[in-house]
């Protein structure tokens, strides 16, 4: 940000709604957050969380932590109070800025110090900002931010990613899709989500403009389009199918739509491909700090489905159970190696070497193959894993939700395909002896504990739950269950 602010001081870096700030003025209100922020007594190294929207002053708090050395935690805004707790719990940081005061509240006992936006805003400061040492420690191996992410078995788990982590993934996606000096990057993606963080970082190490949206909505994304010279966009295949439905014709200042999040099915690829909409589907994750692979728009046509090659610095490996490579076409597990898998689980050891093998090689879940070409084709994003609108829902949490109910004696959760979302929640219930409950009424009681994407959008009441003949869940009969 500091290079920035000397090189192009006058270049437009952050634009919200109808705000604007060139790097001069950007760099000069970081500035004034590390000094309301070290004045509040954060050291370097403690963690930082932040339950906020997608606002400047997020993105102002995203440089400062940086600059200061703290470990940045962005939660998850939709989440309900009950796992907002659970996540602090397990990172007890420092200090936590929120957006209101029923969310400072409610974190009391799990973290050090809270406040809202609005009060630190208003911390006066004691000494002018020039006067102020910040931290001098920074380092790319420090831990920039724990990003959380669900578990197969619905504990969440805090993903430590790196500012090497972020450099790299930065390099190698500038690498795979290029940049320019004018490039205008639209980001609707959560600022607690990794790709939305990712965003932030690449436009400051290219020194390009980063057009901030709180939200995806429809009409202000449109109007941006049409108003403003947006280069590149990054979506969900929900968004992006929304957004087409609005639409026929894209900006020719439109160089790319980075598409990810979840499998994009190949209906909408081929349209992409007939409107000559430039799209880029890309494999990812959290513990990759967001892009392993992307397919180059040039190349969509011809392999509609595949995520393309690996990124610069990045090796992807499918593998079988033993973890030896497989021959090309062959479905296994998806590996990936490289400077952008993170350095592990926070305060979570076990999955940690559960999940990244003696070669730092971050086993994913995933399933999927090569072809002969060394393109990447995802069969399952991990075998129970649901996304819906770009979000990941793991069954396990959810199924522990609707057993709490008094009445429900099991629970077992699936996701089913959804034109809309790609997947929908669905859930088979077993009530216990005896009892009478409706749907509306289980349902009500899991919205006291799940964010509202986590909810089953579908649930039926059976006698018992499919089993296989080796006393496991049968997942399989129970989508069959579910849709007929």
């Amino acid at each position: 940000m500091a290079a920035q602010a000397r090189a192009k001081p006058e270049g437009l870096a952050l634009t919200f709604r109808e705000e604007r700030w060139c790097y001069r003025e950007l760099h000069a209100a970081v500035d004034v957050w590390c000094a309301k922020l070290a004045v509040w007594g954060l050291k370097p190294g403690e963690i930082l969380a932040t339950h906020l929207p997608n606002v400047p002053t997020h993105v102002m708090l995203v440089y400062a932590a940086a600059r200061l050395s703290l470990v940045l935690a962005p939660l998850n805004i939709r989440l309900t109070v009950a796992e907002l707790a659970a996540q602090l719990a397990h990172l007890r940081p420092a200090a936590l800025i929120c957006n209101d005061a029923g969310m400072r509240d409610a974190s009391a006992g799990h973290a050090s110090s809270a406040v809202t936006l609005a009060q630190l805003a208003s911390l006066n400061l004691q000494s002018p900002i020039s006067n102020l040492q910040f931290a001098n420690s920074f380092a790319l191996e420090n831990t920039q931010a724990i990003v959380f992410t669900s578990g197969s078995t619905g504990v969440p788990k805090g993903v430590e990613l790196s500012f090497g982590n972020h450099f790299y993934s930065a390099v190698a996606s500038a690498s795979r899709l290029g940049t320019l000096p004018e490039d205008c990057w639209l980001s609707c993606l959560p600022l607690f989500h990794v790709g939305g963080l990712a965003i932030i970082f690449r436009a400051c190490l290219y020194g390009i403009t980063v057009a901030l949206h709180e939200r995806f909505d429809l009409d202000a994304i449109n109007a941006a389009l049409d108003t403003q010279p947006i280069t590149l966009i990054s979506l969900v295949p929900t968004m992006l199918k929304r957004l087409m439905e609005t639409r026929e014709r894209f900006p020719t200042s439109l160089r790319l739509v980075l598409l990810g999040g979840a499998a994009a099915d190949e209906a909408l690829l081929q349209t992409c491909v007939q409107r000559g909409i430039p799209v880029a589907p890309t494999y990812g994750l959290t513990e990759a700090a967001s892009q392993v692979t992307t397919l180059a728009p040039q190349e969509a046509a011809q392999k509609i489905g595949s995520v393309g090659k690996p990124l610069l610095f990045t090796q992807v490996r499918v593998v079988d159970e033993a973890g030896h490579d497989v021959p090309p076409s062959e479905i296994g597990e998806v590996g990936v190696r490289g400077p952008t898998v993170m350095r592990g689980y926070f305060n979570n050891p076990e999955a940690t070497a559960r999940a990244i093998n003696p070669n730092n090689e971050l086993r994913t879940g995933d399933l999927g193959y090569l072809d002969a070409d060394g393109d990447l084709w995802i069969v399952q994003r991990r075998s129970d894993l649901i996304v819906t609108g770009g979000e990941n829902v793991f069954p396990a949490e959810v199924e522990r939700a609707l057993r709490q109910h008094p009445a429900v004696s099991e629970a077992l959760v699936v996701g089913l395909p959804d034109a809309e979302w790609g997947q929908r929640v669905a859930a088979l219930v077993v009530l216990k002896e005896g009892t009478e409950f409706t749907v509306d009424e289980i349902i009500a009681d899991a919205r006291l504990r799940l964010a509202g994407y986590k909810l089953p959008r579908l649930v039926r009441f059976v006698a018992h739950l499919p089993m296989l003949a080796r006393g496991k869940l049968d997942r399989v009969a129970a989508r069959s269950l579910l849709e007929n």
